[in-house]
């Protein structure tokens, strides 16, 4: 199998990074150093080469170093199943990302055909625990590595439910401001519906088919709402009086939430342990690996920002293993080295430090 790794990563001006060039090989990178060093400015920077925005969800503006605000710029060089690309991503003084490969101009959404890439970082270990919004972007990032083109279709739905809201927030009642709206929202809600499921089932297959000694995960996805695009656009119309109550859209994939149980205990994630909540997060990333190697031909970029933590030296060395077995080049991220130490020369170790808001990047050893 063909292997997906970054050979080359250059930043310029971005967050605390005033100049960095990583020269690495294809095996995993175990990044370490002391909170605030910029560590996880890189594992964002590798975020950017895939469809989103990123593992913060950040501006433009908000990436690009203070006090110059010149703008930023990442450059890569992607090796792939499809071969070798070079990657440049920014933005000039905070302005919309542009994205160039092999130097011509590029959607987005041109970066989910040539590299899959996923993450796992502190802020979704209370992915179960919170709101429901957290979870449906959880399994939107989860389908958009399976189908890039899912980007696209969401993005199209939220629009036209932002102008079917707004005229539901004007009370307006004639039902042909509406038909086009409710035409594509049913249009791009079922495909999204459709797009998830195959996610999921894409995951379930991946965990029922491997041996790991993480948790397997049971996911639902709880989501009232037809299969059908006429079932769908129907269901708008018949519901409009009372959306127009409410001021705002009640029915749709933006209303989904993700269900998840711990498998063998047959105990709901929410109520699991903060270290069982954690193995099953690890689990699923492994899962949508797994998935995505047959399906892409390779296994994925993974980014894992402090992933030592809620795991004991047990489970980190299980991880590790795992990582070596998919052949994935991990970016981790840790605050001592001896967090990798099970790794042994299993992986490429960076050094990250910080001195008067710049960061500095060891070479790799």
């Amino acid at each position: 199998m063909a292997q997906l790794y970054l050979s080359n990563l250059t930043l310029s001006h971005f967050r605390s990074h005033k100049r960095a060039v990583i020269e690495i090989g294809h095996r995993p990178v175990a990044i370490h150093g002391d909170n605030g060093a910029g560590k996880t400015n890189i594992l964002e920077a590798v975020s950017l080469l895939s469809p989103g925005r990123g593992l913060r969800r950040a501006s433009a503006e908000d990436m690009t170093r203070r006090p110059e605000a010149l703008g930023w710029k990442i450059s890569a060089l992607l090796h792939g199943p499809l071969g070798i690309n070079e990657i440049e991503i920014l933005s000039e003084k905070g302005a919309a990302r542009q994205v160039r490969i092999d130097g011509k101009p590029a959607a987005q959404t041109a970066l989910g055909r040539i590299a899959r890439v996923l993450w796992l970082i502190p802020s979704m270990d209370r992915l179960w625990i919170e709101g429901a919004e957290g979870r449906r972007r959880f399994l939107d990032r989860m389908t958009l590595s399976f189908l890039p083109d899912h980007a696209e279709i969401s993005l199209s739905y939220e629009k036209a439910m932002r102008e079917r809201n707004r005229l539901l927030k004007d009370m307006v009642r004639e039902p042909s401001w509406y038909a086009a709206l409710e035409t594509r929202m049913a249009e791009t809600g079922v495909a999204i519906h459709h797009n998830r499921l195959h996610a999921l089932a894409a995951l379930s297959n991946a965990q029922d088919a491997a041996e790991t000694t993480f948790p397997a995960a049971t996911l639902t996805l709880e989501c009232e709402m037809p299969d059908d695009v006429e079932e769908m656009r129907a269901a708008l119309a018949d519901g409009r009086m009372r959306d127009l109550k409410a001021g705002r859209t009640l029915v749709g994939p933006h209303r989904a939430d993700l269900f998840g149980v711990y498998a063998t205990k047959g105990v709901p994630a929410r109520d699991c342990s903060t270290g069982e909540q954690k193995a099953l997060l690890v689990s699923l990333i492994l899962a949508n690996a797994r998935a995505l190697a047959g399906d892409f031909g390779a296994p994925p970029i993974l980014l894992l920002d402090e992933v030592a933590a809620h795991l004991d030296a047990g489970r980190r060395a299980a991880l590790y293993d795992e990582i070596i077995a998919l052949g994935a080049q991990a970016w981790m991220t840790g605050t001592e080295d001896g967090l990798f130490d099970a790794m042994d020369d299993r992986a490429q170790s960076i050094l990250v430090t910080e001195a008067s808001g710049v960061s500095t990047v060891s070479s790799p050893t």
